[in-house]
């Protein structure tokens, strides 16, 4: 790190569990974000403030006036413009230094697994059932570590799966395919603005911990946050042996 970084990750290299390898570790990982709305948004700024050395963000929508209330990376000039070039124009500003590779597109299945597998850490943003379970088989397959984040009204969730270890469970055994209710969306039941920053930042955290090896956190654990009562549940994911995706 040159003299510049030194002072302006100095806050986190004062922290005993980040240090200069902590920071070193950021500097030199790629992250895969899935979404840039409500949980990208706030997720991706704190993962670039805080030096991730390639954030590669994935959306194919484009900005509209009523994503504003709660999609902070956005700005009202940016209405009608792709949401991962409005979000990139923003990361620049915030730090120039993090490579940002902006992917207006709706990635297939073999464009997630080239993508899941050149990352270090992968970041579920999606707002749909359907690209959670894609994202998280090829972050099963390639052995990446998974956080995993919803939010919807006033109730929020964050997830991590880090398939690095044998054990852990998946999404789908926290959530089966086959017995997934009505989906959920905020253009119909509304969104509470703050608890998508909340859930979003707590992504953040949690995929800069993986990625410093810091093991204190949610892996293996979900976390539940209403935002109405202001209320935190914290409980342990058990591996489903008989799961149709990572059951043995």
């Amino acid at each position: 790190m040159n003299d510049q970084q030194l002072l302006r990750y100095s806050r986190h290299i004062l922290l005993k569990e980040i240090g200069i390898e902590g920071q070193q570790a950021w500097l030199s990982a790629k992250v895969l974000v899935i979404g840039v709305g409500g949980l990208g948004s706030p997720a991706v700024l704190y993962l670039a403030a805080s030096g991730i050395g390639q954030l590669t963000l994935c959306d194919d929508d484009t900005v509209e006036l009523s994503n504003l209330q709660r999609q902070i990376i956005h700005r009202t000039q940016s209405v009608g413009q792709a949401k991962v070039v409005s979000a990139r124009a923003l990361l620049r500003e915030v730090n120039p230094e993090v490579e940002c590779i902006a992917l207006s597109v709706r990635v297939d299945a073999g464009q997630l697994n080239e993508l899941v597998a050149r990352a270090d850490v992968v970041l579920d943003c999606s707002d749909n059932f359907a690209t959670r379970y894609a994202v998280n088989r090829a972050c099963l397959i390639h052995r990446k570590p998974l956080v995993s984040g919803a939010a919807i009204q006033f109730d929020g969730q964050v997830a991590v799966f880090d398939f690095r270890r044998n054990e852990m469970p998946c999404y789908n055994c926290l959530f089966p395919e086959d017995a997934v209710a009505a989906e959920l969306r905020c253009a119909t039941t509304g969104v509470f603005a703050p608890l998508v920053g909340i859930i979003g930042t707590l992504q953040a955290a949690e995929a800069l911990k993986v990625l410093a090896g810091i093991e204190r956190g949610l892996s293996g654990k979900l976390l539940v946050c209403n935002a109405l009562d202001m209320t935190l549940q914290r409980s342990t994911v058990s591996k489903d042996f008989a799961c149709a995706v990572c059951g043995c």
